[in-house]
């Protein structure tokens, strides 16, 4: 049981047709987010297949996994390193965070980090003293995809039914330029209005939709009555 014998299940069922679509799919063309990222054509589920037949890979085959140049490699590896953090004791959890965080460099778009962070930087850090200090390093980065794993772990929180991490993370990425990380401040913003209170999110549309990005406040109101995200849109264009 090694990386090896990973990549050799993936390709059993990767085929061109499917790697065309994923090279699309993730803009992986020039000029583009994931520009150069290679794809063997392999469905998500297929993955979450072959990852259950490898959960107890060591870190080493792991780390190989999640530095792999096809991408499907790496996401694989993600889905065994989330499932081992999940059976792991407080020794083996914070190893495991460790390791995420020293290798961002390779959790390289958006499906990796939405798969990943929530399950292992927000949990770890949640209850510790320097979980806002984490975060709010993360937003600073010039890295993406730090940037989206910073948003993306306060979802953990939200699910828990709270807010207040996932507002200030969303207020210090609020005007974010890269189109990645407008959608997912939007995106969570909708999560507490959904899971959390609904107050709460209009309270937070109230005094910042007139400057923030239109997709993360198209995002944020997606769920909304019609009648109230014409409000919120006739709102942010009259106060632009």
């Amino acid at each position: 049981m090694n990386a090896k014998s990973v990549g050799q299940e993936l390709r059993k069922t990767a085929t061109p047709q499917k790697a065309k679509a994923s090279a699309w799919f993730f803009k992986s063309g020039p000029g583009q987010y994931a520009e150069g990222d290679k794809f063997l054509g392999v469905t998500v589920p297929e993955q979450r297949s072959v990852a259950k037949k490898f959960m107890d890979l060591q870190l080493k085959d792991v780390k190989k996994l999640i530095m792999s140049p096809w991408h499907e490699e790496r996401l694989t590896g993600l889905i065994v390193l989330v499932g081992q953090y999940k059976r792991a004791d407080e020794s083996g959890k914070k190893e495991i965070y460790d390791f995420y965080l020293s290798h961002t460099k390779y959790i390289n778009n958006w499906d990796l980090v939405d798969l990943s962070a929530e399950h292992i930087v927000g949990p770890w850090l949640d209850g510790r003293p320097e979980k806002m200090q984490v975060l709010q390093k993360l937003t600073k980065s010039s890295w993406l995809w730090d940037r989206r794993i910073a948003m993306l772990a306060t979802f953990d929180y939200i699910k828990k039914g709270r807010a207040d991490e996932a507002v200030a993370i969303a207020e210090y990425l609020l005007h974010d330029k890269h189109d990645l990380i407008q959608k997912a401040v939007g995106w969570m913003l909708r999560e507490i209005g959904k899971k959390v209170d609904r107050q709460i999110l209009t309270d937070f549309l109230d005094k910042h939709a007139a400057t923030m990005p239109r997709t993360s406040l198209r995002y944020a109101i997606e769920h909304f009555a019609p009648g109230q995200r014409s409000h919120y849109l006739r709102f942010a264009k009259s106060k632009r």
